[in-house]
């Protein structure tokens, strides 16, 4: 009676209540599901022969013979026609790891019930986890021409995911687009199944050829957002991606989730002043969503622009305060915090030091105190009491190490704003002393090493950088761009910028350095045409000194006292401006 009991317990979904939702094989992942749903056949009635046949499957399985288990199920289920029996047999022989048995029950599946769509999905899905995407084009097709066209939606989007993966990703790519090619070509489906396409080839590595269905989707439906939010995840590496966002963005009105996404791709990419603009539209679109507010404040913020920030921060803040739903969740809270540190920064950059201690009073998180005391010893140091401000640093806890690393590079950056090199060369001595392999540790040594004039070191400790990590595009670009800046290697130093911008492209700052070199080259021209795109990206000071020498040096003076006058309103005290306008003198400057 106990072992009868126990088996009955165990009895597949044919036993259970009309209706209950069928689980997908084990280990493969479930994706669609509304079409099969429709397609299952109601549970048969339990007859006694079923009962029994149910009873010794269990008991085969739990006296460990799962081959006979399945074939005493796949009877029972081409009796009864009830496909929850065979989903029970696939999962048995998943469960012995036999996917080839798996396989098999599908095809009986498929052939006792040929109508079942949840039999295709089974055989699809089951395909995918075991790399075999060369036997899925028949069942995948099978799978999208019995799909409504919403569900066909969601098996599109489903299907990089189950076949682009491991070895067999560019099988998996090349069987997705033969599947959707019907699509593709024609019907309202177009460019949804040319994006998904897309996204597969950017799964298996192939980004010219996603970029290419991206474009392909986007000239199909000029409205269509899918092309576009393909293309910013191909911006990074793919900078002619970019044309596929800004033609959306210029036909009509979008959502503003895609300019933030957009966004955030720009700011990645150091490119502040084409991200301010989207984030202006942003909210002037949502005047009273409080999130871009933050964003639009960091940026001003970064771009030297601290009456602005201010302005985009206080309103952010009073929109945050205005939703007391989600005034009190951590993310919320962690955020406040953040406005009000940024807010006590555009306050220091006017020398507003009252102003800056009110903000900083309201930071009340104490996983944000060095934060705060950070920004106070960088108000010492504006100050003139460096000394000060670095006893303050030093105080600060060294429990881990990461605790000592943010010591270090806080205190060597405010000896930084006091141009104390010496002191911060010696603090990031003994810091690299202690963490050799530490890739930030060794970038900021070697910047100061730079500023010290020795250039020896600047360059063991940049090549250090690029052989720990290759792909470090900023010890490049600064062993580049100061080669250039000295008229040394001239060759070498465009060598070490284009491998630097072949590995960020877009960067204004690195853009700025190629610039810099083709002008210390002499190809004015050049220099001229990367200055202004690194300037149009990002108005940076250090930029607009390279800009305006280049124009004054071309004759277009009063184009570059314009430059330099910008320059000068976001930081007059920037020593390469400084020193720029001292070697020239232009008149009025």
């Amino acid at each position: 009676m106990c072992g009868l009991v126990l088996a009955a317990t165990a009895l597949p979904a044919a036993a259970q209540a009309p209706g209950a939702a069928p689980r997908p094989p084990g280990g493969v992942p479930s994706a669609g599901a509304g079409a099969a749903d429709e397609a299952r056949s109601p549970p048969s009635a339990m007859d006694a022969l079923l009962f029994y046949q149910l009873l010794i499957a269990e008991m085969e399985l739990q006296n460990g013979r799962p081959q006979v288990a399945v074939e005493v199920l796949i009877d029972a289920a081409r009796r009864s026609r009830d496909e929850s029996l065979y989903q029970r047999a696939v999962d048995i022989a998943l469960q012995a790891r036999a996917g080839d048995k798996a396989l098999s029950v599908i095809a009986q599946w498929r052939s006792g019930m040929p109508e079942s769509v949840l039999a295709v999905r089974y055989q699809v899905q089951l395909l995918g986890a075991l790399d075999r995407p060369a036997e899925a084009l028949e069942p995948v097709r099978t799978w999208l021409a019995r799909s409504t066209p919403a569900e066909r939606l969601a098996v599109f989007a489903s299907l990089p995911r189950i076949f682009v993966r491991g070895n067999a990703a560019k099988a998996g790519a090349e069987m997705i687009e033969q599947a959707v090619q019907p699509y593709a070509a024609s019907g309202t489906q177009r460019d949804a199944a040319l994006v998904m396409a897309g996204r597969a080839w950017m799964l298996a590595g192939d980004d010219p050829k996603a970029l290419q269905r991206a474009r392909q989707a986007a000239q199909a439906d000029p409205k269509a957002i899918s092309p576009s939010l393909l293309a910013l995840e191909l911006m990074p590496r793919l900078p002619a991606a970019e044309s596929i966002v800004t033609q959306r963005l210029a036909v009509g009105e979008v959502e503003p989730a895609v300019r933030l996404a957009y966004v955030r791709v720009l700011t990645r990419q150091q490119r502040l002043g084409d991200a301010l603009q989207q984030l202006q539209r942003v909210t002037q679109q949502q005047p009273t969503v409080a999130g871009p507010f933050l964003t639009l404040g960091a940026i001003e913020l970064e771009l030297r622009h601290p009456k602005e920030a201010e302005v985009a921060l206080l309103r952010y803040l009073e929109l945050t305060k205005a939703a007391p739903d989600t005034a009190d969740d951590d993310e919320t809270k962690d955020s406040i915090a953040q406005a009000h540190l940024m807010l006590a920064q555009a306050a220091e950059s006017r020398q507003d030091w009252a102003a800056a201690e009110r903000y900083l009073a309201q930071v009340q998180d104490p996983s944000r105190v060095q934060d705060v005391q950070g920004r106070r010893a960088s108000m010492l140091v504006r100050q003139g009491r460096w000394q000060e401000a670095r006893r303050l640093v030093q105080a600060w806890p060294e429990d881990t190490s990461a605790q000592i690393r943010l010591k270090v590079m806080s205190e060597v950056q405010l000896l930084r704003e006091a141009q104390q090199w010496q002191e911060a060369f010696g603090v990031l001595s003994a810091a690299v002393a202690r963490y050799p392999n530490d890739i930030d540790l060794l970038y900021e040594q070697a910047m100061v090493a730079e500023k010290l004039e020795r250039l020896e070191d600047m360059e063991r400790l940049l090549r250090r950088v690029m052989a720990l990590k290759p792909d470090h595009q900023h010890a490049y670009n600064a062993l580049g761009y100061s080669l250039a800046d000295r008229g040394l290697r001239l060759d070498e130093a465009r060598a070490l910028v284009e491998k630097a911008l072949s590995l960020a492209p877009g960067d204004p700052f690195i853009t700025d350095s190629l610039g810099w070199v083709e002008f210390r080259a002499g190809r004015h021209q050049e220099a001229l045409r990367w200055l202004q795109q690194a300037y149009r990206a990002r108005p940076d000071t250090e930029i607009a000194a390279h800009l305006g020498e280049v124009l004054w040096v071309t004759g277009q003076k009063d184009e570059a006292r314009r430059i330099w006058r910008e320059g000068q309103r976001r930081d007059a005290n920037n020593d390469v401006l400084r020193d720029t306008l001292k070697r020239l003198q232009p008149e009025g400057l």
